[in-house]
């Protein structure tokens, strides 16, 4: 039996689940409804990464400690790739569009870059294409650069 993808489920805690819900289908992600009910969210963002978004209090009962409250402190930084900088702008504006924040941190270095948002939450995505030939070559000259 071949191996599967590996997949990644980030479960986020959020305050109102239908608001969260329409804040990540702005962003262009879609619902699967076999896994979502009333206090949780299954939001697909890609064929292999998912976000869980779960009302606080049932986050609280799969997590180990207690919840962070995201508005003040961060708790996790979720970093999404995009296929181009146009795409990194994109998704940041329908990010600010649809209720996040951006948190006016550009990252730019030529062969990557990346930009950062909050969702309503407090939660923070950061998000950044690379030119993955450049990326090479650019590591290529730290290796040879280094003692």
């Amino acid at each position: 039996m071949p191996d599967q993808p590996q997949m990644i489920f980030v479960n986020l805690p959020v305050s109102d689940v239908e608001a969260s819900q329409r804040f990540y289908e702005a962003l262009g992600f879609i619902v699967n409804p076999k896994f979502s009910d009333d206090t949780a969210k299954c939001i697909v963002v890609s064929d292999t990464i998912y976000l869980m978004i779960l009302n606080r209090e049932k986050f609280a009962s799969f997590a180990p400690r207690p919840v962070a409250d995201t508005r003040a402190t961060t708790s996790v930084l979720v970093c999404l790739s995009r296929n181009s900088r146009e795409a990194v702008d994109e998704i940041t504006r329908r990010a600010v569009n649809a209720g996040g924040i951006d948190n006016e941190k550009v990252q730019d270095y030529g062969f990557m870059y990346g930009r950062s948002f909050c969702d309503p939450d407090g939660n923070v995505f950061e998000v950044m294409w690379m030119d993955m030939s450049q990326a090479a070559s650019a590591g290529a000259h730290a290796e040879a650069a280094a003692p």
